[in-house]
């Protein structure tokens, strides 16, 4: 008998199921009760961040290709720079909130 590849549903993957816990949210399990938090704080930084992409000043974007003057290169300084970098922060924030609150297994 030849000890080749083993069809889907072989008896690694039934070994696989019998030892399973139960508990498929591997270290994010203990969060669960606070699912509903992430969920919030994920739409409160989801409209945060989308003020602050619109409240960045706007360059010459498509008014170039329809005849108007070229793109102009400036220095962030002050609020444009505060905003910029806040919008940074959102992006990262949100991003770490939604890959642990997509990690946090739902409540039974």
């Amino acid at each position: 008998m030849s000890r080749g590849i083993l069809p889907l549903g072989g008896v690694p993957a039934r070994r696989a199921r019998e030892k399973s816990s139960g508990n498929e949210g591997g270290d994010v399990g203990f969060l669960t009760p606070y699912r509903t938090y992430f969920q919030i704080i994920q739409i409160i930084l989801g409209i945060a961040l989308t003020v602050s992409i619109l409240f960045q000043a706007r360059g010459a974007g498509l008014g170039s290709v329809f005849g108007g003057t070229g793109t102009v290169f400036k220095t962030r300084r002050g609020i444009d720079r505060l905003l910029f970098r806040m919008t940074i922060g959102f992006v990262i924030v949100f991003c770490l909130v939604s890959v642990i609150g997509a990690s946090i297994p739902a409540s039974q």
